[in-house]
């Protein structure tokens, strides 16, 4: 490995790249890929999905399956606050947080704002997601709804969250970052224990790609960079069928500017 490391290392410099910005590792084995990417394969739940939010970026399709739920997490404060909005026209209250804005996008009394980043502790200007309940809802025992994109700080935010508030909610949109880190070992078994996580409560419902970013592939195992995972409470849910249809209906792109990113066929099919 040493030797090959080295000679990997005298080729790139040949080529011109500065070898301190690359960090050279061996690849996850295919098959540990491809079991993962088997077991996070949408299904289809009974339930139909509708779009929430806005045409583009901001909108997200989730199982329409919320009648009941008061409340809504949202993690990660962009230009768009067209979810939210649209679930305060469903009659749901949202809490928004993100320490880089000020204000979220839409101001309206079913709104609440934090000026907080969510993280795996509480200090500063940090907040977990179980304290972050507690402070608005502590007694709260119904079913929730989670929409996060907090540009890659999602997996401490799901592994340093206890099972029973996460078992809370009902149905949950996390983007997930950084996924073609799936390819190094490290990262692996950091993403896989993530998911295996949310897989003891969660089906899959839906994967959307974000086409503002690229794929990496080896062989016929491709993976986007960033996609959007739509996940369903396993007590919502009699029985599953995969999903063989995609993209759905209902997809659009996040980025009408950027090439479309279609989810790749090793996930579904």
């Amino acid at each position: 490995m040493v030797n090959t490391t080295r000679k990997i290392g005298y080729v790139l410099q040949r080529l011109g790249f500065n070898m301190q910005d690359f960090y050279i590792t061996r690849r996850t084995k295919d098959s540990e890929v491809l079991d993962l990417i088997h077991k996070l394969r949408p299904q289809d739940c009974g339930i139909n999905l509708v779009r929430i939010g806005s045409p583009g970026d901001g909108g997200y399709l989730i199982p329409d399956d919320f009648k009941g739920i008061e409340y809504c997490f949202s993690p990660g404060v962009s230009k768009s606050s067209d979810f939210e909005s649209h679930l305060a026209d469903l009659g749901i209250k949202s809490f928004l947080a993100d320490y880089s804005v000020d204000k979220p996008a839409t101001v309206r009394p079913e709104i609440t704002f934090d000026k907080k980043f969510l993280g795996s502790f509480d200090v500063g200007h940090f907040m977990t997601l179980a304290a972050w309940k507690d402070k608005y809802i502590k007694d709260y025992s119904g079913d929730l709804i989670l929409q996060m994109d907090i540009e890659s700080c999602e997996y401490e935010v799901i592994l340093s969250t206890p099972d029973s508030l996460l078992d809370q909610f009902r149905i949950m949109i996390i983007e997930f970052h950084h996924l073609q880190n799936l390819f190094d070992p490290f990262a692996f078994r950091l993403f896989s224990s993530c998911f295996g996580k949310l897989l003891q409560h969660f089906h899959v419902a839906h994967i959307h790609p974000n086409n503002c970013r690229g794929s990496v592939r080896f062989g016929e195992i491709e993976i986007p960079e960033v996609m959007e995972f739509t996940l369903l409470n396993k007590r919502r849910v009699s029985s599953t069928k995969p999903q063989r249809v995609f993209p759905h209906k209902l997809d659009v792109e996040n980025k009408a500017t950027y090439p479309p990113m279609p989810l790749p066929k090793c996930w579904y099919s």
